[in-house]
């Protein structure tokens, strides 16, 4: 299991043939959905709210018609479901994203986890973690947040 998964984000994450190097705009959208969605989950307790706060995000930030938002979190959803460890995202992400990407990743995931406004312990946690899986430094985990906190 963990070996299909890590072919399937291998598949969608690595540099672009074309462009050797670089990553397409969809290989990021996939990577953000999936973390964004799994931040809905770790308090256990998914809300609406919080997954409209996803869907908005993913489209404002990457400029997505609804459709396409749709069909990003259908398919980041199916990925979770069958996820294991953070490690495939987080490997493939450290490998081909540079540290503002990572940072944004960060905020991002702060918004949802502020769009109740509550934040739970599990997902301060799960943030935590994340960003220091993506070696963003305190300092931009920090800051994100407080953008979080403004939007």
């Amino acid at each position: 299991m963990i070996k299909k998964l890590h072919q399937f984000f291998e598949r969608q994450l690595l540099p672009t043939e074309t462009h050797p190097g670089h990553h397409s705009q969809a290989q990021l959208h996939l990577a953000t959905a999936a973390l964004l969605l799994e931040m809905t989950r770790v308090d256990h307790d998914i809300q609406e709210l919080e997954l409209d706060t996803v869907t908005r995000a993913l489209q404002t930030t990457f400029s997505l018609t609804g459709e396409e938002t749709d069909e990003l979190v259908r398919l980041a959803d199916n990925e979770l479901k069958e996820m294991t460890s953070y490690f495939p995202f987080t490997s493939l992400i450290n490998k081909h994203y540079s540290p503002q990407e990572k940072t944004k990743i960060v905020e991002l995931m702060w918004q949802v986890a502020f769009s109740d406004d509550k934040l739970d312990k599990y997902e301060e946690h799960l943030i935590r973690k994340i960003a220091n899986l993506l070696y963003v430094p305190r300092e931009e985990i920090v800051a994100a947040k407080h953008r979080a906190l403004r939007s």
